[in-house]
């Protein structure tokens, strides 16, 4: 008798800590799979209209092309121009599942879906990195993951921006440069 009181907590604390075990997987997964991306602290401006819900998030990483220019209806004066991205797209989890490159800018997933945007808004989103950005989706080439794509939101950015330790002069004028950056890229389709 005494054997088995002394078992009873031992099986008892194993099965309650078997529980316990089991209740945290399941609400790391539910959890996982509740969370939806927020654009509640985001700028009116760049919001996805009403009607539409997340259908992919990814983190875009890479590089934009930036060229010295002359200055548009300014003679004799240049600046550096944005001319196109060149980055790799990844889930959350980090396994690359397309691209974004330009010009045009293109979003490609990697099953051959594919679509450009036109820019309906930008709003600032820091002194070293890109603006956040609202774009409306054009009809997706391709079958994939791209189609039925109605918006993306450009936002979470770090760098990109013009490079400022390079001027741009009329004697280099002509001269690329790339400037790493990091962003999300978050696809809406209709709800």
């Amino acid at each position: 008798m005494r054997q088995l009181t002394s078992f009873r907590p031992v099986a008892v604390t194993a099965l309650v800590a078997s529980a316990a075990v089991l209740a945290a997987c399941g609400s790391m997964s539910n959890k996982g799979a509740m969370s939806t991306f927020s654009q509640t602290s985001l700028p009116p401006s760049i919001q996805v209209p009403a009607g539409n819900k997340v259908a992919w998030e990814t983190v875009g990483v890479g590089d934009i092309t930036y060229e010295c220019r002359d200055k548009a209806n300014m003679p004799g004066q240049t600046e550096w121009v944005f001319v196109g991205p060149n980055a790799v797209l990844n889930d959350r989890a980090g396994k690359q599942v397309g691209k974004y490159y330009g010009p045009p800018a293109t979003w490609e997933a990697n099953d051959g879906s594919k679509l450009t945007a036109t820019q309906l808004a930008v709003a600032p989103s820091g002194p070293t990195s890109l603006p956040f950005q609202l774009v409306k989706a054009n009809p997706a080439m391709g079958s994939g993951a791209m189609n039925g794509v109605t918006y993306i939101q450009r936002v979470a950015l770090t760098g990109g921006v013009a490079p400022a330790a390079t001027p741009c002069t009329p004697m280099n004028k002509g001269q690329k440069t790339t400037v790493k950056y990091q962003a999300d890229y978050i696809f809406w389709k209709a709800a």
